[in-house]
């Protein structure tokens, strides 16, 4: 995904009430941005790190302004990191469409934001096989529901989810789970928007009850699969696989 608006640089202030953070511009100028980051933002919200936003002319806004990328120390050096929530669905959906994504090939088409389950919720991901007629011995015949994780959260070079307690997070396993029950595919897709993580973990010294859920969704026969960013000013993109660790 790039950025076709150059993003605004600055300096940020504090994160607060969640959705909002301060941010003085490198022109001096002090504003009030909106961030879709509902998690704790853990190692990501330190006073003075270097961000970037994107501008919205939408007149309706009350404030024009997201917060895309934060800079953060790493013991490789500084690092960014994307913790823009609303991109990481269509991170993964241009990566799938792209042929990037090798283990979710073959799909006739990709819907979003579809209403499915017993607890209300929308997937992020629907992946719709071929008709019968048209679909080869090879082919996938069942559909595939793919639940998108944003990844943040990195310690010693592994990246764990979630960064704060999650009960919807577990709720969205439950349902993949009743997925694969029913003959279906469900993939929990963790999208880690940073370079130096080596690998996935459940965020165990988190929220543990998270965790429990990953596993049993594996054991149940769902599928995690994490797929590694690069992230810079102008473009974030999937580049590459990371394994998935939720042996305990």
């Amino acid at each position: 995904m790039k950025f076709y608006e150059p993003l605004v640089q600055g300096a940020l202030i504090r994160r607060y009430k969640r959705f909002l953070l301060d941010v003085e511009l490198d022109s001096g100028e002090q504003i009030t941005a909106h961030t879709s980051n509902t998690g704790s933002m853990l190692g990501c919200q330190t006073p003075g790190s270097k961000v970037w936003l994107s501008r919205s002319d939408n007149p309706k806004r009350k404030y024009q302004h997201s917060w895309e990328i934060v800079e953060v120390d790493s013991p490789a050096g500084p690092e960014l990191v994307g913790i823009n929530t609303m991109l990481s669905n269509k991170l993964v959906y241009e990566a799938i469409s792209t042929g990037l994504v090798e283990e979710l090939q073959d799909y006739k088409s990709i819907r979003t934001e579809v209403k499915y389950g017993v607890e209300n919720s929308r997937i992020d991901l629907l992946l719709e096989p071929f008709e019968e007629e048209n679909r080869s011995v090879q082919l996938p015949r069942n559909p595939c529901y793919v639940e998108v994780k944003n990844v943040t959260l990195v310690e010693n070079g592994i990246a764990y989810f979630p960064d704060a307690v999650s009960k919807r997070g577990a709720k969205h396993l439950r349902e993949l789970i009743e997925v694969v029950r029913n003959g279906g595919r469900g993939v929990i897709f963790f999208c880690v928007q940073r370079g130096d993580a080596t690998q996935v973990l459940p965020a165990d010294h988190i929220d543990p009850e998270y965790g429990q859920w990953l596993r049993r969704a594996v054991d149940e026969g769902v599928e995690a699969l994490a797929y590694q960013a690069s992230v810079t000013p102008s473009e974030i993109r999937l580049v590459k696989s990371l394994p998935v660790i939720v042996d305990s």
